[in-house]
C-alpha cells in the first residue's frame, strides 16, 4: 500500500494497540521519564504526511516531529542522496579533514539565507538549540559586549544558555542558575495586548518595552544581540508585527546592536517563503544572523548559523564547531531538501495550504465561542482556545482534551503557547488536499465531543 496517500484509518480497538502497548512498556522501564510522550503511537513506516504504527493503525501527522518534515517522510531523493553518501564515507571532522558536501551546502545557504551583507558564510552544527547557543557566542565576538535581550514565549532550547534564553521555565525546572547577560523583554503579542489599545498603539506599546529595556536591563551599549523568532513557535504561533520589526531593526542599527532571528521552526519554506526573515527583507529590515535547523535536512540532525563573513570572521579559533557540525550524511540530505524545495515551490506549497485552513479556522472562530484567536503566517499557524472570548482566560484543559481527542481517530495535534491552550499546525508541506480535509473533518469533531 502506498502510504504517502492514504488517509487515516485506527484498526485496533484501543491505542495503543498490543504491540505498541509493549514497546511503550519496554520505553517506561529504559529511557528518562522526563522525555515524555502523550501520544499512543509506536512508528513502524511513514510516507508523505501519513505513518503506519507498529499495529497496523495510519495517522496523520500535524506535528511532523515538532516541524522537522516539511519536505515529508520518507522522500526518496532524500533517501538516495543518503546512500550515496554513506557508500563513500559517514564522517569527516571539518577541523581535521575538509569534505566538499560542507562547502556545497554552505555555499548555498549563503545564497538563499535573508542575512544583510553580500559576502555571508554559514557554519553548520547538530541542533537549533547549538545554533542559536553558537549564534550569540559570534554576536558576542563581534560586538565585544556580554548582554543580550530575549523575548517573553521565547523557546530557543535546552543547553544551559538556550534554557536561559527560552521563556517558558517550565522547561528548565531545577536547571539554575543560569548564565548571566540574558534579559527578557516582553514580545508583541498582539492578541494579549493592553486592552483598549489600537494595533498601531499596542505595537508601540511593545516597542517601548524594549526601549526601556536599556534602562532596567542593560545599557544598551552592553547589548551584543536581540534574538527573536519571527513567529514565535512553543509561545503559540505568534507572528511579530512587521512595524514593530522595523521599530527594532531600527533601533538595533542605532545602538550597534546585532539582530538575529531564530527561525529554527519557521525555516525552508513553512512560512510561505523559504525563511520568513525574506518578508523582513522585503522591508529593509534583514536579521544580521539567521539560525536555522529541524526541516533543513528532513530529519537528519543539522542546523546552521548564517551571517555575514565580517560578523563570522570576528570569531576567535577554536570556540566554534564540534565532532559532528556538518556531517557529511546530514549535509547530503540538506542539498536533496533545498533542491526539491525549490524545484518543486515548496513556499507555493505553504500558502495555498494555509489559505484553505485558514479559510475553516475562520470560520471555526465564528462558530465556537471557545475558539479566540486564529493566526500566523502560511503553514505555521495555530488556534488559541479560551474560556471566553472577553476575558480570553486561557482554556488549557479543552486543547488538552482535543490533542487526545483527535489522536484516536487517526490525527496528531500538539499544543503549544505559553499557557498552553493553543493547537498548532506543522503538517508536512506534502499533504495532499484529501488529507487535508479528512484532518480538519477529524480536527472539528474532536472540539465538538470535547465541549
Amino acid at each position: 500500500m502506498e502510504l504517502k496517500n492514504a488517509l487515516p484509518k485506527i484498526i485496533t480497538s484501543e491505542l495503543p494497540g498490543e504491540k505498541a502497548r509493549r514497546v511503550i512498556e519496554r520505553r517506561q522501564g529504559s529511557i528518562p521519564n522526563a522525555i515524555k510522550c502523550v501520544y499512543p503511537c509506536v512508528m513502524a513506516r511513514a510516507e508523505g504526511a501519513m505513518f503506519e504504527d507498529v499495529d497496523g493503525n495510519l495517522f496523520l501527522d500535524w506535528v511532523g516531529g515538532v516541524g522537522v518534515t516539511n519536505v515529508g517522510y520518507s522522500q526518496p531523493a532524500v533517501i538516495k542522496a543518503v546512500q550515496n553518501q554513506a557508500e563513500k564515507y559517514f564522517h569527516s571532522m571539518m577541523n581535521i579533514t575538509t569534505h566538499e558536501g560542507y562547502i556545497k551546502l554552505a555555499e548555498k545557504m549563503n545564497e538563499i539565507v535573508p542575512v544583510r551583507g553580500s559576502h555571508k558564510k554559514t557554519m553548520f552544527l547538530n541542533s537549533g538549540a547549538e545554533a542559536d547557543e553558537n549564534a550569540v557566542k559570534i554576536a558576542k565576538a563581534y560586538t565585544g559586549r556580554p548582554n543580550i535581550l530575549v523575548f517573553s514565549g521565547a523557546f530557543h532550547g535546552r543547553t544551559l544558555m538556550t534554557m536561559a534564553m527560552t521563556g517558558k521555565k517550565a522547561y528548565a525546572i531545577g536547571m539554575g542558575p543560569f548564565p548571566d547577560g540574558v534579559y527578557r523583554v516582553e514580545y508583541p503579542y498582539l492578541y494579549r495586548a493592553p486592552k483598549g489599545l489600537t494595533e498601531e498603539e499596542a505595537i508601540q506599546y511593545f516597542v517601548k518595552k524594549v526601549e526601556e529595556a536599556f534602562i532596567e536591563c542593560s545599557p544598551a551599549e552592553y547589548i551584543a544581540a536581540v534574538v527573536l523568532e519571527p513567529i514565535q513557535g512553543e509561545g503559540g504561533f505568534v507572528p511579530a508585527p512587521m512595524e514593530w520589526v522595523k521599530a527594532v531593526r531600527k533601533i538595533c542599527d542605532e545602538k550597534g546592536i546585532l539582530l538575529i532571528a531564530d527561525e529554527v521552526q519557521t525555516g525552508f519554506a513553512r512560512s510561505g517563503k523559504m525563511f520568513a526573515s525574506e518578508y523582513w527583507a522585503e522591508s529593509d529590515c534583514a536579521p544580521d544572523i539567521l539560525t536555522s535547523a529541524k526541516s533543513i535536512a528532513g530529519g537528519v540532525p543539522l542546523s546552521a548559523v548564517t551571517t555575514r563573513a565580517e560578523i563570522m570572521d570576528k570569531v576567535p579559533a577554536g570556540t566554534i564547531g564540534g565532532t559532528y557540525c556538518g556531517n557529511a550524511l546530514a549535509c547530503a540530505a540538506a542539498l536533496a531538501v533545498i533542491d526539491i524545495m525549490e524545484k518543486e515551490d515548496f513556499p507555493g506549497k505553504a500558502l495555498r495550504i494555509s489559505e484553505k485552513v485558514m479559510g475553516v479556522w475562520k470560520q471555526w472562530q465564528e462558530k465556537y465561542d471557545v475558539i479566540g484567536d486564529v493566526r500566523g503566517i502560511g503553514c505555521m499557524m495555530g488556534i488559541e482556545f479560551v474560556k471566553d472570548k472577553e476575558t480570553k482566560e486561557p482554556h488549557v484543559e479543552l486543547v488538552n482534551n482535543i490533542v487526545q481527542e483527535a489522536v484516536k481517530h487517526g490525527l496528531l495535534l500538539e499544543s503549544a503557547g505559553t499557557y498552553g491552550n493553543v493547537i498548532r499546525f506543522l503538517a508536512p508541506l506534502v499533504i495532499t488536499e484529501e488529507q487535508v480535509d479528512k484532518g480538519l473533518e477529524i480536527y472539528e469533531n474532536a472540539i465538538k465531543a470535547s465541549l
